[in-house]
């Protein structure tokens, strides 16, 4: 019995050797995390027994003895545990340390958010260098009057001119069912409460009790999402974070811009149409590479979130019609209202308020009572379109644009100010207008992403139909003066006689389909692989010959290397062409693609090449008088063009965003940015202050000798990135075998394959399964490949240098922001985990490749904290050393159980010797259920239960890692 207590307690013993002390009086991290994982550990023996508990510990053990030694041996006494557990026992084990990992996870989520309130109680943030990470919007207006000498009044005209324009992005790398996430969100409620001040003894058992309960509701939930969602499913799953936090964040946010404001001395409000935040969405309208995305897709999500819209409105109107019972009013309001009382008389017994005729002494009651009646039509004929594709409600009896909605509430507005009751209106009513203003009735709006090349096949179908040649053999010249005469001129192009492939037929009903939906649907139509004029032209030929009244702007998207270089004389021939100048109204939107530059050239000259890019296309911008907005689709990686997002847009070159910004919040980020109140506060706060910031208190622009230097080793970089990922001839079969790239698709993340063509190589594989891959095996070559050589070649050539190199990153922040990004990588990489692969996975003859990669691994490391004059990895942040450092002992066990199971899958000839079961299930009678887990996948290709524990591992490193793609 005594060595029994005393294992029970190693565990917590363990984390208080390993956790790293302190770091600052309010740290609570190492107590969360240890009162999350008994709690997690008591489960675990109730459900499975004591045997598999002390696996579960032991497993621990040696991943920490790892962490602390870095000795390989370890690893393999680690590999010999996992590999004896049977199928059963190996799904629960993975299970196990996937689940301690989310727990990780909240513990320090939970700790964020605590530090923050404390911070913000105080008014201190000077300790946490937290100008770099943080932008809390008062302290930003307070700076910028304070220490950079703006006018409150200019502050306030740039504030209220600004717009950033959040996009939302079913990219595959969100790969937790929202099943589980509602559940980690009860914990962190329970967890952040348990630790408040005031907390009674019974309500401390309470929560106690409901932590409990919901550790083991999301350990007893399926993490494996069983089939792939659809296009509508993404797109339901993303909309739900409008109702959960964005629909009143927005309001809140905007609330306190006021009070900052006010602290500026700014008497006014931000007014209510300003266009501070929008949103617009992907989900259902990025047919890239995804042929789930029908033009049937399409219609059914925006008439979805139409009908989403309207019942949010609807279920807010009474609150409204509650507050607003006064019966002083306008003239204007009260004509109006007779007016109203007069036509109805009727009860409405389907309402549960104020289904009488309302009385004419409440006019507000009287006019909204009205709204109330045109957004229940509005909600009700969505939804019939929706179901039946027709209804019976005439469009008159509903809002068909946001100006018929606004019209009475504005009514009312001037109204409660014009009778001295302006505070009352600004309570509700000024929340649900600014609702009204930012979500319209179409909720987000939707933009469109298509390839090029399927335009150019619609257009070569129509010149060949026509007899005039094939569009696809012309020259660009050629191209452009048809598209041109046919622009000017008036007749149709082609009728429905048109001979139609199924590719054809698709692009052509998705412009039907914007036609016939009402326009404040959607946003940009985006061409990705866009190179030249024509393929804007095109698409402006297309919407004119399907009817769209009112044209989407069009949207070329640059991602390649040569793309983005070519990019500005691109968009400068488009500007030269009157009819399209004339067209735009002064107008332009450009797409950046981070993560397709970044895997064609590797991170440093992708950085680079997208920064140059955007400095000339603002030129070329400004010499033709055109506003210019970028539009950046950054991923939540490093290796897409992820990092902070503060950072993110202070390091942009200067003049860049002039008050305007797009940005995409993709995937797992989403859930990041949104998935909790307090998060959606801080990202549109982030957000606003950074926009704000970067425009009236740009970055400096770099020195000419820097850019010399950068231009130098952006060419080292990528000759070396590519010398090995494109030209080393067995580099994709080292990639497939060392990597678990090839079994990614089994995850079931998103509605895309993984590849755009299913032969090909590296160049055909998506952006972020490859990114993926790399940082389930730790290495995450893609970030870093590149530098080293870079760094080495400038560095020989003259030490002075180094010395210039520290200089640009002490005082330019893109160059500071490139290298702190991948300094944080390497803190969660870790080669030795990677040989590991290799060494079970890989043939031998390609060993010596794999021991090269790894050596250029640490000399890149080394140079970069030469540059960064750093002696340690991270020691400029030691809150993120502290979470990386009490995440690894998990991810490692998670490692090894999957390079293991990698070789029971792909070698037959790899036999195992397994010991009895183990797992004891909590009911005698089905005493086989760890064999019941093996069940939940019937249909796998693999020996029973390898395909889950593979899956669990990925999840969990994913999640570990903070990062999928």
């Amino acid at each position: 019995m005594a060595r029994k207590v005393e294992k029970m307690a190693s565990i917590d013993a363990q984390l208080r050797q390993l956790a790293p002390a302190k770091v600052s009086e309010d740290d609570k991290l190492v107590e969360y995390d240890a009162l999350l994982l008994d709690r997690f550990l008591d489960i675990l023996q109730d459900l499975h027994g004591e045997d598999l508990r002390e696996t579960v510990q032991e497993c621990y053990e040696l991943s920490a003895e790892y962490e602390g030694k870095h000795d390989p041996k370890k690893l393999e006494e680690l590999g010999n545990v996992l590999t004896s557990l049977d199928p059963g026992d190996s799904i629960v084990v993975a299970k196990s340390f996937s689940h301690m990992l989310s727990l990780a996870n909240l513990a320090e989520e939970v700790q964020i958010a605590y530090r923050r309130r404390i911070k913000s109680k105080k008014g201190d943030f000077a300790d946490e260098n937290s100008a770099t990470t943080e932008s809390d919007i008062e302290e930003t207006l307070k700076r910028l009057v304070g220490e950079l000498k703006k006018s409150p009044e200019e502050v306030f005209d740039a504030l209220k001119n600004q717009t950033v324009d959040l996009v939302l992005t079913a990219h595959p790398t969100q790969s937790v069912r929202r099943s589980l996430l509602q559940k980690h969100g009860r914990i962190r409620d329970c967890l952040a409460q348990l630790y408040a001040k005031d907390i009674t003894p019974d309500y401390k058992q309470e929560l106690d009790e409901a932590l409990q309960r919901e550790i083991q509701a999301a350990f007893r939930t399926d993490e494996i999402r069983r089939t792939a969602p659809t296009p509508q499913d993404e797109m339901r799953a993303g909309m739900s974070y409008f109702h959960e936090t964005i629909w009143n964040g927005v309001p809140k946010f905007l609330r306190r811009v006021d009070t900052a404001l006010k602290n500026i001395g700014i008497k006014k409000r931000v007014p209510y149409n300003a266009p501070l935040i929008q949103f617009s969405s992907w989900m259902g309208g990025d047919r890239d590479g995804n042929p789930r995305v029908t033009p049937e897709v399409t219609r059914d999500v925006c008439l979805l979130a139409r009908m989403m819209a309207a019942n949010m409105y609807f279920s807010q109107i009474e609150d409204l019609m509650f507050e607003l019972s006064m019966w002083r009013c306008s003239d204007e309001l009260r004509v109006r209202s007779d007016e109203l009382h007069r036509s109805s008389r009727k009860d409405a017994k389907h309402y549960i308020e104020f289904w009488k005729q309302i009385p004419p002494n409440e006019p507000y009651r009287v006019i909204l009572g009205n709204v109330r009646d045109k957004l229940y039509n509005t909600r009700e004929r969505s939804r019939s379109l929706l179901s039946h594709g027709i209804s019976d409600i005439p469009e008159e009896s509903t809002y068909t644009n946001v100006g018929q909605f606004l019209e009475p509430l504005e009514l009312c507005y001037r109204s409660l100010c014009a009778c001295g009751d302006r505070p009352i209106a600004d309570g509700s009513l000024l929340d649900f207008l600014r609702q009204v203003s930012t979500f319209g009735l179409s909720l987000v709006r939707l933009d469109i992403r298509q390839e090029s090349d399927r335009h150019t096949d619609v257009m070569d179908a129509i010149t060949k139909h026509l007899e005039i040649g094939s569009y696809r053999e012309w020259s660009e010249e050629r191209r452009q003066e048809w598209l041109l005469s046919e622009l000017s001129g008036k007749r149709p192009l082609f009728g429905s006689d048109l001979p139609k492939t199924e590719e054809i037929a698709d692009v052509l009903d998705t412009f039907h389909v914007i036609a016939e939906l009402p326009p404040d649907c959607f946003g940009a139509y985006i061409i990705s692989m866009a190179t030249s004029p024509s393929d804007v032209l095109a698409v402006e030929l297309l919407q004119r010959e399907c009817h769209i009244k009112q044209p989407l702007r069009v949207v070329p998207l640059f991602e390649k290397l040569a793309d983005l270089e070519a990019a500005p004389a691109a968009v400068a021939r488009l500007f030269s062409i009157e009819w399209y100048r004339n067209q735009i109204n002064g107008k332009q939107e450009v797409m950046i693609g981070y993560s397709d530059s970044g895997k064609d050239a590797g991170r440093l000259s992708a950085a680079w090449a997208l920064y140059k890019a955007q400095e000339e296309l603002v030129k070329v911008a400004k010499q033709n008088g055109v506003k210019l907005t970028m539009f950046h689709g950054r991923g939540g990686t490093v290796g897409r063009g992820g990092g902070p997002t503060h950072l993110a847009i202070l390091s942009q070159p200067p003049d860049t965003t002039h008050g305007s910004l797009r940005v995409t919040v993709q995937g797992e980020v989403i859930e990041q940015s949104f998935g909790e109140e307090h998060l959606c506060f801080r990202t549109l706060q982030r957000f606003t202050a950074a926009t704000l910031e970067h425009g009236m208190h740009p970055p400096i622009s770099p020195k000419p000798e820097w850019r010399a230097l950068l231009d130098e080793m952006a060419v080292v970089a990528t000759e070396e990135y590519r010398s090995i990922v494109f030209k080393e001839p067995r580099f994709v079969e080292y990639f497939r075998l060392a990597t678990p790239e090839l079994e990614y698709g089994r995850m079931n993340i998103g509605s895309r394959p993984s590849k755009r063509k299913p032969s090909g190589g590296i160049e055909s594989l998506r952006a972020i399964p490859w990114i993926f891959a790399w940082t389930q095996t730790r290495f995450h070559l893609p970030v870093w490949l590149g530098f080293g050589a870079a760094f080495q070649h400038v560095i020989q050539k003259d030490i002075k240098n180094l010395h210039m190199l520290q200089e640009m990153y002490n005082a330019w922040p893109f160059f500071r922001v490139s290298i702190d990004l991948v300094e944080m990588v390497f803190a969660k990489g870790d080669p030795g985990i990677a040989a590991l692969y290799d060494k079970l996975l890989v043939s031998e003859e390609l060993w010596p490749f794999g021991e090269r990669l790894r050596g250029n691994y640490d000399q890149t490391k080394n140079l970069l904290l030469q540059i960064a004059r750093h002696k340690d990895l991270l020691e400029g942040d030691p809150y993120l050393k502290q979470r990386l450092t009490l995440r690894d002992s998990y991810i490692t066990t998670l490692s090894v159980c999957q390079a293991y199971t990698l070789k029971r899958i792909r070698d037959p000839n790899y036999h195992v010797k397994l010991r009895p079961h183990i797992s004891k299930e909590y009911m005698e009678s089905t005493s086989k259920t760890a064999a019941e887990l093996v069940k939940l996948n019937p249909t796998s290709d693999y020996a029973p239960g390898l395909e889950d524990t593979l899956i669990l591992t990925m999840k969990g490193i994913a999640a570990g890692m903070q990062n999928t793609g």
